[in-house]
């Protein structure tokens, strides 16, 4: 098994690259900045706020009931959220850019410190 495949390891990143609860990722996915941002299929939901939503369920799922198309997608989420901050805008307003916006969706919030 290689060390991404390790569930522990899995778990830990998905853990540093989501910083938002599951509550404060259901109210964030409420408003319309959070609905605002993302590639849309058929003018419905963005591909970011249904992934929001895939987000709160495995925060809310017991370790021991995550099987491996959870820690595959856990593992997709760390990936994301680690080349989306890569891409940083310098001179935006972090705070009400698109791309914090989509960070968020994904259960990052940049400004979020701790």
């Amino acid at each position: 098994m290689a060390q991404d495949d390790d569930p522990d390891t899995i778990r830990r990143e998905f853990g540093d690259a989501v910083n938002m609860s599951p509550a404060e990722l259901e109210r964030w996915l409420e408003t319309d900045e959070s609905q605002s941002v993302g590639q849309k299929t058929d003018g419905g939901e963005s591909t970011g706020h249904a992934e929001g939503r895939r987000i709160v369920e495995l925060l809310r799922k017991k370790k021991g009931d995550l099987d491996d198309d959870d820690l595959a997608h856990m593992r997709k989420v760390h990936g994301y959220v680690a080349r989306h901050l890569a891409q940083e805008p310098a001179k935006e307003d972090v705070e009400t850019s698109k791309w914090r916006y989509s960070l968020m969706n994904w259960g990052h919030d940049p400004l979020k410190k701790g």
